[in-house]
């Protein structure tokens, strides 16, 4: 699903600071210069700094010195668009598609670091599946939060969504619960908001594995997405919590979120190359409303304009 409007424009206004220090610094270092391996070494080093970490930023480099050697590519005002061709490349259709459930509703998990916007990207999520159509229950499993649980209390009543909470109770056990009033209630989705928690806390990243056990006991096959919120601007930081929760809860792909502020782009690169997770959706804003599906032809654009 692609972009459109005001949230591509969103978009653009978000990956301002990338523009700025990636596209100009790409510009200016490409500009008029003959391809050379100095300017491959000078470039590499400019990939790094933007965030598409270091494994990324070797891969690209080769590839450019193939695509010179083969004559492809002569010149440094070339290196652009082979760049934007190169990227969009990254993001096989498949591994961004949302795997529902055939039979029962389908279980997706969201966890995420305290801060990263996890309870408002669980928000965002809601309103995006209730549009397409489905009957969407929120767990409210992130007892250890009172807040989050009005929060989330507040996001049901603004989409026009179930919820099952119980502040200061067990995760394990709302989630239970939220289980089977999904089957009860016969609901498409079960959003399952998660406590935030630091990936160096092992006990609490334990708490994440309990809930996954759970929800796999009531539901055949669940959960069947497992979407770590990602803070666009941590940069680096993200890819070591993005390992951290790949080994606790097995996730299957990344929700960006923040990609309206001071976003490092080169993150998203990062995190497919360096942890091989593809990114589901991206959040652009504040609201509900502010959240689309990841499209990379759009967002490598937006990237480079």
């Amino acid at each position: 699903m692609a972009l459109f409007g005001g949230a591509l424009k969103k978009l653009a206004a978000g990956l301002s600071r990338t523009k700025q220090v990636f596209v100009g610094s790409l510009k200016s270092l490409l500009g008029g210069r003959a391809l050379s391996e100095e300017l491959l070494d000078e470039l590499e080093a400019t990939l790094i700094q933007a965030d598409v970490g270091v494994k990324t930023a070797i891969r690209i480099r080769e590839d450019l010195q193939a695509a010179w050697q083969e004559k492809r590519i002569e010149k440094g005002d070339d290196v652009i668009e082979f760049l934007k061709n190169e990227i969009k490349q990254y993001w096989p259709e498949s591994d961004r598609s949302v795997h529902f459930s055939d039979a029962g509703p389908t279980v997706i998990m969201v966890a995420g670091i305290n801060g990263c916007g996890k309870t408002t990207s669980v928000a965002k999520l809601a309103w995006q599946f209730k549009q397409a159509g489905r009957k969407v229950l929120l767990a409210a499993a992130d007892t250890f939060r009172a807040a989050a649980v009005e929060q989330l209390n507040i996001w049901a009543d603004r989409i026009g969504c179930d919820i099952v909470k119980g502040s200061g109770s067990d995760p394990g056990a709302v989630v239970f619960d939220a289980c089977d009033a999904a089957i009860a209630r016969d609901a498409d989705v079960v959003l399952v908001d998660t406590a935030g928690r630091l990936h160096t806390q092992d006990n609490l990243m334990r708490e994440l594995t309990k809930i996954r056990d759970v929800v796999a006991r009531k539901i055949p096959g669940a959960p069947h997405e497992v979407l770590l919120v990602l803070d666009a601007t941590t940069g680096q930081n993200a890819i070591n919590q993005a390992k951290v929760f790949m080994d606790a809860i097995d996730v299957t792909g990344i929700f960006l979120a923040k990609l309206d502020g001071t976003a490092k782009g080169g993150i998203v690169v990062a995190i497919r190359n360096e942890v091989n997770l593809p990114v589901k959706f991206i959040g652009l804003g504040e609201t509900f409303e502010d959240v689309e599906p990841f499209d990379p032809e759009n967002f490598v654009e937006a990237m480079f304009a």
